[in-house]
């Protein structure tokens, strides 16, 4: 991604303490849209123009100042935009997507205030070949649609499912070996239902050497707004490079009071010329119970195959096929489709798309 970049030499302007004081700002970003054809069972297919179906549709502004003796401060700031209407992702948050401030030590690590991804979702989404995002976004089974230790959590909204409020992180420094990690926490201020969704803790640990990536993470949420008990999320995975193709395996278990959902996922990058197939299996399999429903019988499969042709650096096309099958009364979807599907029911979905960085 290229970048629009302001270097400001501080010391030869002498507005600088140090002389090798520097800073440096970047504003960068996505543009992608899409048309997207979704068909739900028993109802009318529908046709839309998406936006962010390869990468997220997005406007960044990235900084930082070295300080000198191994330090340096830095912020990022990433707001959500949809490219289909021109509106904000997040009507009530301009910086939805990322907003924080940090100060780094070359031998100690990262100290990182602010909103941010949740480690479970970091060490998940990098195992997912489409991103998590589009028709066959991993994410389209860790959904509050069906009854489950989600839904059971957060209502309707998967609320931490993949960013947090008020993060306080520290990060391993990138000097270890491969090893890589994080630990957060997340806390309003007080211990009153209204804060109960902020109240988030977890740790992120990974090892990359050749051609072998492994991470796993725990998250754990007390969210009092809906129901007492907190929320435990954790993933496991890892990603081996054979040259001609790259595999992802990785699980994730989700777990509330007496209601359980695992997904486990498997995954393919293969490279064919200035392009790149794409290609995911997951399975979503729920157990227990919320208050006296059973929910063992609400599980799903979802299937993915996707093309990316690079146009250069900067630009690309691609295409998109997924389908969902729900089991039970699960009613998970593809978005884009005619709402209210039966239990049980198939979403399949078909896209092409633009994706542009700036």
């Amino acid at each position: 991604m290229e970048k629009i970049v302001i270097v400001l030499g501080l010391a030869s302007l002498g507005l600088s303490h140090g002389a090798h004081a520097q800073s440096s700002v970047s504003v960068s970003g996505v543009l992608d849209a899409g048309l997207r054809n979704v068909s739900n069972s028993g109802l009318p297919a529908l046709t839309t123009l998406v936006s962010g179906s390869n990468a997220t549709s997005r406007l960044a502004v990235q900084g930082t100042e070295d300080i000198g003796g191994g330090l340096s401060a830095g912020f990022h700031l990433e707001h959500g935009l949809n490219v289909a209407n021109g509106t904000a992702t997040t009507a009530t948050q301009f910086w939805d997507r990322r907003a924080t401030v940090s100060l780094a030590d070359s031998r100690f690590g990262e100290w990182r205030l602010g909103r941010d991804f949740i480690p479970t979702y970091t060490n998940w989404s990098r195992y997912d070949p489409f991103g998590h995002v589009g028709a066959a976004s991993a994410g389209n089974l860790v959904s509050t649609t069906p009854v489950g230790p989600l839904r059971n959590s957060f209502g309707t909204n998967p609320n931490t499912t993949v960013r947090a409020n008020s993060e306080v992180q520290w990060l391993l420094p990138k000097n270890l070996g491969g090893v890589e990690g994080s630990v957060m926490l997340t806390k309003a201020g007080d211990t009153s239902a209204a804060s109960g969704a902020n109240n988030v803790k977890g740790f992120r640990l990974g090892w990359s050497g050749g051609p072998l990536s492994v991470g796993l993470a725990h998250t754990r949420t007390r969210n009092d707004l809906t129901v007492a008990g907190a929320l435990t999320d954790s993933s496991v995975g890892g990603i081996y490079n054979f040259g001609v193709v790259r595999l992802s395996a990785v699980v994730r278990h989700i777990k509330q009071a007496d209601a359980k959902q695992t997904n486990q996922l498997l995954g393919a990058w293969v490279p064919v010329g200035a392009g790149e197939i794409r290609l995911s299996v997951q399975r979503a399999d729920l157990s227990g119970r919320v208050g006296a429903a059973v929910v063992d019988a609400n599980d799903a499969v979802q299937v993915g195959l996707g093309y990316v042709r690079s146009l250069s650096k900067r630009t690309a096309l691609y295409t998109t096929w997924a389908r969902i099958a729900n089991s039970g009364a699960g009613t998970r979807t593809i978005s884009g489709g005619t709402s209210g599907m039966a239990g049980g029911g198939t979403s399949k979905a078909i896209e092409l798309g633009l994706r542009h960085n700036f």
